[in-house]
């Protein structure tokens, strides 16, 4: 389901572009540091997206540095890590470990057994440092298996507020303090527009393998195309006006661009694969 929030390289300075990659590289080392090259394999870059927003907000202090790695051995690259790369990684990890009992349970893939049992010690120690946390990816995903399972009228708006609410929750690192609300906000704006932009992009795969959608019902409709785009526009506008209510100042350039941009980057690429030759388009 992840991996929409991410910058639109198109426009950035070289120099800009470095800094986010920078953060990218932190968080993969983190996670190799965490449980080696399976951390690494489950690097995504919406958490990469958290740890750069979180940085810019609290502005704890960074440690750059530059090395080479399995994926770079030839040319040095450069990282950044700080305090908020660390819960990034754990959030990152909490996710994956998620993933893969979901990806056991719904295909039954060995590979994601295999994963979930190498995870579980990791989660089991992330559970016991951040506790609400975990619960909000669980409730998030008993919801998700609840929607799947019953199909309720309210399935869409359920599944996505479920998300959102799950995100939000992550978002909030430093727990109840001055900026949580906006964080909240933030995360459960993004949260519904991944999860709805996620259903879009599945939805021709699903119908033809007569898999599992919440937009099937609404395949038909007249204005369909219309009503996704405008139900994304509102998404994001939530997660954007959130954002702006924030005294963020360092790399806001970077979220910005992310923000207005860079989430929309795979829409682009869908109605280019669906209209390639601009039919319907405005």
């Amino acid at each position: 389901m992840f991996g929409y929030v991410t910058i639109n390289p198109d426009g950035l300075e070289p120099s800009r572009k470095a800094r986010f990659r920078a953060f990218y590289c932190g968080l993969c080392r983190t996670l190799g540091a965490r449980c080696g090259a399976l951390g690494k394999a489950t690097l995504s870059y919406d958490m990469t997206f958290l740890a750069l927003l979180l940085n810019a907000l609290y502005e704890p202090g960074e440690t750059a540095g530059s090395e080479r790695c399995a994926l770079h051995p030839v040319h040095r690259h450069d990282y950044v890590t700080l305090a908020a790369t660390d819960y990034a990684a754990d959030m990152n990890l909490a996710l994956a470990y998620h993933k893969a009992l979901d990806d056991w349970q719904d295909d039954r893939s060995v590979a994601a057994r295999a994963v979930g049992r190498r995870l579980k010690p990791v989660y089991d120690d992330i559970r016991r440092r951040y506790p609400g946390k975990c619960a909000a990816i669980e409730a998030w995903l008993d919801v998700i298996r609840d929607v799947e399972a019953h199909d309720p009228p309210s399935a869409i708006d359920a599944a996505a507020n479920a998300t959102g609410a799950m995100l939000g929750e992550l978002f909030l690192w430093r727990g109840d303090d001055v900026w949580q609300d906006h964080l909240r906000a933030m995360g459960d704006g993004l949260g519904r527009f991944i999860y709805f932009m996620d259903a879009y992009e599945d939805l021709p795969a699903d119908l033809r393998r007569g898999r599992y959608n919440l937009l099937k019902p609404l395949a038909a409709s007249e204005g369909y195309e219309e009503l996704c785009r405008s139900a994304l526009l509102q998404m994001a506008a939530d997660a954007t006006d959130a954002f702006e209510r924030l005294p963020v100042v360092m790399d806001a350039d970077l979220i910005r661009n992310t923000l207005y941009s860079g989430i929309w980057t795979r829409y682009g690429i869908i109605q280019k694969k669906r209209n390639p030759k601009g039919k319907g388009e405005d």
